[in-house]
């Protein structure tokens, strides 16, 4: 049995050098959402809609972050980390979308990074993290070009706020999420159920991202470095029979492949046209746009939490012609005895180090990677063995990766604090510190002392 299949591995130590840090999103933490000019999201829109979100919750106070920054700061100084991943809201600097600037959400990121650098924490900041502006949604959202080119006027006044103390600028967190869990299953905002609408978006998100990329090169710092973040779940086939392999194959193409290959590999995947050519032209693909997509990274930012067991499954609608955009013929099961999260995912660090290596094997310049999020859901109890186990265990694959020649530079726990967990609400917690949601009290659990010794002794 190998180090990253023991559930019980130590990790060596991790090499001088090594990042290590913890990551929030701005929806889920900072609360706040009509203070000091913010503008409405898409999430405060869909939170709003009757069945949405568990318990109609959404992330109108959440953990009030905004006002208690300097607070979980604190915490991140006691965890000793050196790094610390956040999102800018768009809507709280943008509040139509483009136009007019709102100073005062500027100023809240640059206090919060200000004090980051001052307790010797460097700020990795993502400009994208789901929380599109209302207003741009109004006119299309992610599925007309115009939302692609204002992220990179967005991506710029950014910059011009905090480009002179930030290097580390993550332009996208998981598009997969953001086009077909919104646009395409309607399961996140904007609840849309669509076929060629949610194609559309997946490209204007990589177009956005080939945008901002060119933008923030043309006014970069010397030590400054741009990235993208992907959630990746390596597709296994549940069984040996051909069908399950080819089913496998669509959900590896609808997750990764049509990410990776246009950010990597400079084209989409061959077989886009083959799954998804019934439901779009792909009409808004023009010439150019594979060369911005395309253009190098500085690093790549994986977010892993689960393997996809992957089964072939009678699709929803037999007649191909009436058939759902998504409706792909497959299904994902959860293997016999296999350990799960409180959240019932599959716990399998064996995937963490598949995916590593994967990338490596298929893209053979693969820039950098950072582990941008990786993270355990439970309940919230504040002696969090489970989290532990799982922590402790992918830093294992993790560090196996390395050994096994993956150029790994960083790792983000998800997440520092408890907070809202989009379509679940507060009940999902993946914090290291608990939050009571009445009190704003925050606490930290058994799994932030033991990243803490683990930083101090092993990192």
């Amino acid at each position: 049995m190998t180090a990253i299949e023991e559930e019980t591995a130590v990790p060596e130590a991790f090499p001088a050098g090594f990042v290590w840090g913890t990551a929030t999103a701005a929806y889920q933490i900072e609360g706040a959402v009509d203070a000091d000019g913010r503008g409405p999201s898409i999430w405060d829109t869909f939170c709003r809609m009757p069945g949405a979100v568990e318990r109609g919750e959404s992330g109108e106070f959440a953990c009030d972050h905004y006002h208690r920054w300097r607070e979980d700061v604190d915490l991140m100084a006691d965890l000793g980390v050196g790094a610390y991943r956040f999102s800018v809201a768009w809507p709280r600097v943008l509040p139509e979308g483009g136009g007019a600037v709102n100073q005062r959400g500027l100023d809240f990121y640059r206090r919060l990074v200000d004090e980051l650098r001052e307790r010797g924490i460097e700020p990795f900041v993502t400009l994208y993290h789901w929380d599109l502006p209302q207003a741009l949604e109004d006119r299309g959202g992610w599925r007309v070009r115009d939302t692609a080119e204002r992220f990179a006027d967005y991506a710029e006044t950014v910059h011009d706020a905090i480009g002179d103390r930030v290097s580390r600028w993550i332009t996208l967190n998981e598009p997969y999420c953001s086009a077909i869990v919104g646009y395409g299953e309607g399961r996140h905002a904007p609840g849309a159920r669509e076929g060629d609408g949610a194609l559309a978006a997946v490209h204007h998100l990589l177009l956005g991202h080939g945008l901002a990329v060119a933008r923030l090169r043309a006014l970069a710092r010397p030590d400054q470095r741009i990235g993208i973040t992907l959630n990746m779940s390596p597709t296994v086939p549940a069984s040996s029979s051909p069908a399950d392999a080819d089913a496998a194959r669509r959900m590896d193409l609808l997750v990764n492949r049509q990410f990776t290959e246009p950010l990597l590999g400079g084209r989409y995947p061959a077989d886009l046209a083959d799954v998804f050519g019934r439901i779009s032209g792909f009409a808004f693909q023009r010439d150019g746009d594979l060369a911005l997509i395309g253009a190098p990274l500085d690093f790549l930012g994986v977010n892993y939490y689960y393997r996809l067991h992957v089964a072939a499954a009678p699709y929803d609608q037999p007649d191909p012609a009436l058939r759902s955009a998504f409706d792909l013929g497959t299904r994902t099961v959860t293997p016999p005895g296999a350990r799960t999260s409180g959240l019932g995912w599959v716990v399998e660090p064996e995937g963490l180090h598949q995916t590593l290596t994967g990338l490596v094997r298929r893209y053979p310049e693969l820039p950098p990677v950072y582990i941008t999020e990786n993270g355990y859901g439970d309940d919230g109890a504040l002696e969090d063995t489970g989290r532990i186990d799982y922590l402790r265990d992918h830093l294992a694959a993790i560090r196996q990766a390395m050994t096994d020649g993956v150029d790994i530079r960083g790792y983000f726990c998800w997440s520092l604090i408890d907070n809202f967990e989009w379509a679940r609400g507060y009940a999902a917690r993946f914090g290291l510190v608990h939050v009571d949601y009445d009190t704003q009290a925050r606490t930290p659990k058994a799994s932030f002392r033991w990243l803490r010794e683990f930083v101090r002794s092993r990192g």
